[in-house]
């Protein structure tokens, strides 16, 4: 460079306009870029993936996923149930629950089938159960209470999930016949603690007649302990209006 660049009249010299935006433009270039180049440095915070969420997808796949683990919790407890059955669990009320396990393994793998299995790889670990130890299952009192707290929701949740789906086929042929069996199952547990009880007030709405519903974040919650350690997200489901 030559000298003059430097000289004490150089310096000197007004900006003017012009000259002073290019120098401000430059300048506030240069304080950003060290700026940035000084939090680059910086390690970035880490994303911490809590490896016990679990979110259901979107649309008609997370509500796959939903009456699959809808389906998974009643036949496990049944499963259970017939496995090891209290002493005072009469003949024909192991039958009962010997055809309602068979149901509600059907409505389990026809579900699994259709869940996309990419999804399936991705979303359930291989230890992820439903968990019974809350549950008496060693006396038919304790076996008939667990078995009607989850058919009442099943069949509070199917007739809110049917109409969630956006696609059609299987799902709503399939679904409206769940949702009577599911009501049936529920009216004859019911039925064995205390005759006539399958249509009382706390299952059916006084003012109506009609069954009473659960939107997928109700059941969720009820659901929730059953599933511990592992967190369940039905966010992503949509709400029905």
């Amino acid at each position: 460079m030559s000298e003059h660049t430097y000289s004490p009249a150089w310096r000197a010299q007004p900006l003017g306009r012009r000259g002073f935006l290019r120098v401000s433009a430059a300048s506030a270039a240069t304080v950003a870029l060290i700026a940035t180049t000084g939090c680059s440095t910086d390690p970035p915070a880490p994303i911490v993936v809590d490896p016990h969420q679990l979110v259901l997808p979107a649309d008609d796949q997370g509500l796959l996923y939903y009456g699959y683990l809808l389906a998974l919790a009643l036949s496990t407890t049944y499963e259970k149930v017939l496995a090891s059955p209290p002493t005072d669990l009469t003949i024909a009320e192991r039958v009962v629950f010997s055809n309602m396990r068979d149901h509600q393994v059907i409505y389990r793998e026809l579900f699994h089938y259709y869940i996309d299995p990419t999804l399936k790889i991705a979303l359930f670990p291989d230890d992820f159960a439903f968990n019974l130890s809350t549950f008496n299952l060693t006396t038919r009192t304790g076996v008939l209470a667990a078995a009607q707290q989850l058919a009442d929701l099943a069949a509070a949740a199917y007739p809110a999930l049917l109409p969630l789906f956006r696609t059609s086929g299987f799902q709503r042929s399939v679904l409206v016949k769940a949702v009577s069996v599911q009501a049936r199952h529920a009216a004859t547990i019911r039925d064995l603690r205390a005759p006539g009880s399958f249509a009382d007030d706390t299952v059916v709405e006084t003012a109506t007649g009609l069954l009473r519903t659960k939107t997928p974040l109700e059941v969720n919650a009820v659901l929730a302990p059953y599933f511990a350690p592992y967190v369940i997200s039905v966010a992503n489901l949509a709400v029905p209006v």
